[in-house]
This record gives structure tokens, sequence and C-alpha cells, in this order.
């Protein structure tokens, strides 16, 4: 068992928990902001989480729902209040209605988590501060304890799948649901610079052409929240493209459009996640469909393939 300590002070309304890892700070950090790593373990055994929101920067949110052997489910929150890269973050965590909203008749706390090397490894002691004795013995009387235990108990798994998350794996699509898929793949560069790269129009005209042989001849992208975007792609007698509307907008971390493929009425929301990880930059896109058979019919496309394609093409292009 991982965890070393676990310290209860009433005085200061907190509980500490250390726990130590043969693994590097940055592998260890990596299993926190990666959340198809983060859910494999944050959360007791019988009860494994699915995060569809994980934005880790300062403002940011994470939305995660843990299901349990019954089906029935509990849903959680993240609130990003600081973050200090391979060093600490802290975040507001509390219990979430079925919207994802905050559930106000339930308590909610502050997280703390700081990550230091130790030894041949790396220690990781999160620290929750409370508001008031009754809020901790309340916690605690749910179980509080016992589930951070049991979670830190998961992480030897997770930490020792170096292959899994490696950053040379192909673009990755998870199902999450009868409506949400998450393409995952870890870009070789910085966040910033795979920001331009989604932004800048000549840049998006090098790398966002899937296969040999297209061209963009239409890139207009969408600059403000409200405004509209298109893109247009051709190859010979062949041209399809995109519009849609951004949403949401927070860079050089996360953004939320609509899109819904030029001629046909079905619209998807799409909300892409760019996270500094140790080899570059985790792209996260989070695709909610109208429903199950449009889901299975765009992925029945090749979706991935192509837009490995074009995630290479960045790499090499763009990005070198």
């Amino acid at each position: 068992m991982p965890v070393t300590s676990v310290t209860k002070n009433t005085d200061t309304l907190t509980m500490t928990v250390v726990a130590e890892f043969p693994a590097s700070v940055a592998r260890l950090w990596d299993a926190y902001v990666d959340p198809r790593q983060l859910e494999r373990f944050w959360g007791p055994p019988t009860y494994p989480a699915r995060f569809t929101r994980h934005d880790v920067a300062v403002g940011g949110r994470s939305e995660y729902a843990m299901t349990g052997p019954d089906g029935d489910i509990s849903r959680g929150y993240w609130d990003w209040l600081s973050v200090d890269p391979l060093r600490s973050f802290e975040v507001r965590d509390g219990f979430a209605r079925e919207d994802g909203s905050p559930n106000s008749e339930m308590p909610s706390m502050r997280m703390e988590f700081v990550f230091t090397p130790q030894g041949n490894g790396s220690r990781v002691t999160t620290t929750t501060h409370f508001a008031s004795i009754d809020q901790l013995e309340t916690l605690l009387g749910m179980g509080m304890e016992e589930g951070l235990t049991l979670a830190m108990g998961q992480m030897d798994e997770v930490l020792a799948d170096l292959r899994t998350f490696a950053a040379d794996i192909p673009t990755l699509a998870q199902i999450l649901s009868d409506t949400q898929v998450r393409v995952s793949r870890v870009i070789r560069g910085p966040v910033d610079a795979v920001w331009r790269a989604y932004h800048e129009p000549d840049l998006l005209r090098r790398w966002l052409l899937g296969p040999d042989g297209w061209t963009m001849p239409v890139c207009e992208v969408a600059t403000a929240v409200g405004d509209s975007y298109r893109y247009e792609w051709e190859s010979g007698a062949q041209r399809f493209g995109f519009v849609g509307e951004l949403l949401a907008s927070a860079p050089p971390h996360r953004e939320v459009t609509t899109e819904r493929m030029i001629g046909m009425p079905a619209e998807t929301t799409n909300e892409l996640t760019l996270t500094a990880v140790a080899g570059g930059t985790l792209m996260s896109l989070l695709v909610t469909y109208p429903d199950a058979q449009v889901r299975d019919a765009v992925l029945a496309t090749g979706m991935t393939d192509g837009m490995e394609t074009s995630f290479r093409r960045l790499e090499s292009e763009v990005l070198a």
C-alpha cells in the first residue's frame, strides 16, 4: 500500500494523506493531469470514475462520475484554484448534480496536492481543508478517508503502465457513453504552439488535411465567442466541409464549439482541451453526439485514422 500516513487535525480542520511511489515526479504528475489515467484510480475500486472534463489551468473545471456495482452514480467536480506544474495544484472539490452543476446541498472542500522527489521515487501529499468540524466529521463519516486510501492503492498499476499512455501511441477514440466519445493523442510540442496551430489559418492549412492529396481552400476561423467558422477540403472533384460556432474559449487550454457537416442536419458539440504532459501536449477532444446511431456512423468513417495522419503532419511540418 503506497499510503504511508493519514493525519487528521481538528484544530486546523485538515486531513493529510501521504503516499510514496517508485516513479518520477513527472510520471506521477501526468497521472493526475491526464484524465485517461486519473479515472483509473480516482475513486474506490468498486466505484470507477469517468472524467468528461478536465481543465488543468487556473479557472478550469473537472467533471466526473463514479458508477457503483449496482449502477448508482455519484457525480463530482473540481474547480481549479492554482497550478504549479510538477510541484502542486489546488482544487475546490465538491458533489455535483446530474447536469454537472454543483450540489449546494452537499459540502465542498479545498484540496491541495503537492508533489516532491523522494529517494528513488516521488511523494504526493494530499491535504483536504474543511470548512468546519461538522463538515470534517460528516465527510469522514461518509468514508472519505477510506476512499482516498483505496484510490491511492490503485496508482501503482497505473504508474507502471508506461506503454498505454506513451507519447507515440496513435490517436485513440474511447466511447464514454451512448452520446460521448473522447479522442486523445499526445502531440510532440508545447501547449502554446499547438494552440496556435489550431487557430492560425496559415498553419491549419498546412496540417489539418487528413489523407495526402487534400487541400483546404476555405479556412475561416472563429476568433471570439459567438463567431462562426467554416472549413472546407478538396481533392479533385471531391469536396466537403464543416461549419459551427465558438461557444467558449480559454486560451491556450480549452475551447468548445458546435460542428455540423455542410449539407447534413446532425450537429455535435466538441470540447477541445490541451494539457502539458511529459511527452508534449495531451490533446483531448470530447465529442457529444445527438444519439448513439450518429456516434457509430461517424466512428465508422475512420475518423481517428484521418486525425492521426493530420497530427503526424502537424508534428513534422509545423512543430518540428
